[in-house]
């Protein structure tokens, strides 16, 4: 890590120390060159003047100037002069300095000669003496002019090595810094945006490498972490609207128990709330009943091979029913199930004793109205029969000539229209006490039978159908009160050795009760006046908005047959 983060750095640091180091070496050259040019052109000037000088000292000597002693002396002056004296220095090039000295000789030597007697030869050697300060003039001039070349190229030199420089570190910065910079920006802005499939494509050993991995990791984690918060948060989520749809649905459940009466479309309702629930794919509800077939109802459409479970209906230690169910996932919950469980039976316990509390609540009318009947026209009918009585044997004392016999004959009339009168008034009172203590009409239709089977020699058989969810009280009431008046009739009249009651309803709701015995049968064109069952039965029959139909003929038995279309008007009255 330490090794890696140096490579920028010290990347950069040595580019930085190149840069000084070049331009430090550029401005010390520089600064050297211009410190050893600043005699250059000093020393230039008085080689120049050295030349006039050595002219004037040939006129003086012809002229026989007085300051010819002191030209003399000006002119070693200048050829001593301390720019002539930096000559010597180690920068100079030798044969400037091997001139200079060549020139210092040649004027001992010239001096000599015009200290001689033979002065006039200093005419003819001060040409030569003249080129050689040329010449060495030439040369400090070209020494000169060497050196700002010299200087103007270590400035190039320097300078383009500092730009040269100074783009590698500005171009690798903007390799190894900056793009990786922008891209982790970029990065952070997609991330912020909740996007973390982050993708850097810059590969490096150095720092910004090391930062894009930890940067890729970090957002590879963050990705994990945020999704799973997400599917933690959507896990929660979808429980709680699971619970509150649970909650909903047992409280819409619920209210189905909250009318005044239970019947099959709260059921079918409660059935419509548990397919609702995520999981449930159909359901199927089946209420037992002692006597008679299981009522069912059922919401979607069951499939072999499929997750299935059944759950039994029991309250106060009784078996009412059986819940079915297919599911797939998410499996439902069982405690909402096991909730769905009790309120449907709790709710078929109560339809039970609703429809049981109904039918005493009728019974018990009709046993006051019996009671009413009893106390007031059977009085009157058994005392207006006793009467008629006594005014028979009366009449057959005293009258007994042919002349009375019409008399006689209207007191028979009487008393045969109270005998039929209270016979139909001793009907309806068996009718009216007709009592049912049992809750389904099953149960009812067998105890019924089962107490009249004790009173004949007949056998009765029975074959029911009917769900007392199907049926309300009052209807239950009417249809057994024509049950058995249809089977008393058979008993009293037929003489029948087999009788059977079968009640049965197809797929389109339409009901049908027949009660069949193999007795001797009727004619139905004669009118018997002194029998009202069969006009019991037809009053019983328009209550129930049904047909009754009987088939029969003399020696060939009898069949009652009763029809009618069920529909929620039935079971709303």
């Amino acid at each position: 890590m330490n090794r890696a983060t140096k490579s920028v750095t010290g990347t950069i640091a040595k580019a930085m120390m190149l840069i000084l180091t070049l331009s430090i070496a550029t401005t010390s050259f520089a600064i050297f060159t211009l410190a050893s040019s600043l005699t250059d052109a000093e020393a230039v000037n008085v080689s120049g003047s050295m030349r006039m000088q050595s002219y004037r000292l040939a006129h003086d000597m012809q002229s026989q100037s007085s300051l010819y002693l002191v030209h003399v002396d000006q002119f070693e002056r200048s050829l001593y002069s301390p720019s002539m004296k930096a000559l010597q220095s180690w920068d100079v090039p030798k044969e400037i300095t091997q001139d200079y000295y060549e020139l210092i000789t040649r004027w001992h030597q010239l001096k000599k000669v015009l200290s001689s007697d033979e002065k006039e030869q200093y005419l003819l050697l001060v040409a030569d003496f003249v080129d050689r300060i040329d010449h060495f003039v030439f040369k400090l001039q070209r020494h000169s002019e060497k050196k700002q070349i010299r200087l103007a190229w270590a400035g190039g030199l320097g300078l383009g090595g500092i730009l040269f420089v100074a783009v590698y570190v500005v171009l690798f910065v903007r390799r190894e810094v900056v793009i990786p910079l922008n891209m982790l920006v970029s990065a952070s802005e997609q991330i912020q945006n909740r996007s973390f499939d982050v993708n850097l494509d810059f590969k490096s050993e150095n720092e910004m490498g090391i930062l894009g991995d930890a940067f890729q990791d970090m957002a590879t984690d963050l990705g994990k972490l945020y999704r799973g918060l997400e599917d933690a948060v959507n896990e929660k989520t979808h429980k709680l609207q699971h619970a509150h749809q649970s909650l909903k649905v047992l409280y819409q459940s619920s209210q189905e128990l909250s009318g005044t009466r239970i019947s099959k479309e709260n059921f079918e309702a409660i059935l419509r709330y548990i397919i609702s629930i995520e999981g449930i794919e159909c359901v199927e509800l089946k209420v037992y009943e002692e006597e008679g077939k299981p009522w069912v109802a059922s919401e979607g459409h069951f499939v072999c091979d499929a997750n299935e479970k059944n759950k039994s209906l029991e309250l106060a230690g009784q078996s009412l029913g059986n819940l079915r169910f297919q599911y797939s996932l998410p499996c439902p919950d069982d405690k909402l199930m096991d909730n769905f469980v009790r309120i449907l039976s709790r709710a078929v316990y109560y339809n039970k004793a609703q429809m049981q509390s109904e039918q005493l609540i009728l019974m018990e009318e009709r046993a006051t109205i019996a009671r009413e009947l009893h106390d007031s026209l059977a009085q009157s009918l058994s005392y207006l029969k006793i009467q008629v009585t006594l005014l028979n044997r009366s009449l057959s004392k005293d009258i007994e000539d042919a002349n009375n016999s019409r008399s006689s004959k209207v007191v028979g009339e009487i008393k045969n229209a109270l005998d039929n009168a209270y016979t139909q008034l001793r009907e309806l009172l068996t009718t009216f006490r007709l009592s049912i203590k049992e809750g389904t009409f099953g149960e009812a239709l067998t105890e019924m039978l089962s107490q009249l089977n004790q009173q004949t020699d007949a056998r009765i058989k029975v074959e029911n159908e009917f769900s007392s969810l199907e049926l309300s009280a009052n209807h239950q009431v009417h249809l057994l009160q024509l049950i058995r008046e249809a089977v008393l009739n058979a008993m009293k009249h037929a003489n029948a050795t087999s009788i059977a009651v079968r009640c049965s309803e197809n797929l389109e709701g339409l009901v049908t009760v027949s009660v069949i015995d193999d007795g001797v049968g009727f004619d139905k064109d004669i009118q018997k006046h002194d029998h009202y069952g069969m006009s019991i039965m037809q009053e019983r029959a328009a209550r129930l908005n049904a047909k009754l139909n009987v088939n029969t003929s003399v020696d060939s038995g009898c069949e009652v047959i009763l029809t009618f279309q069920r529909s929620k008007e039935l079971l709303s009255e």
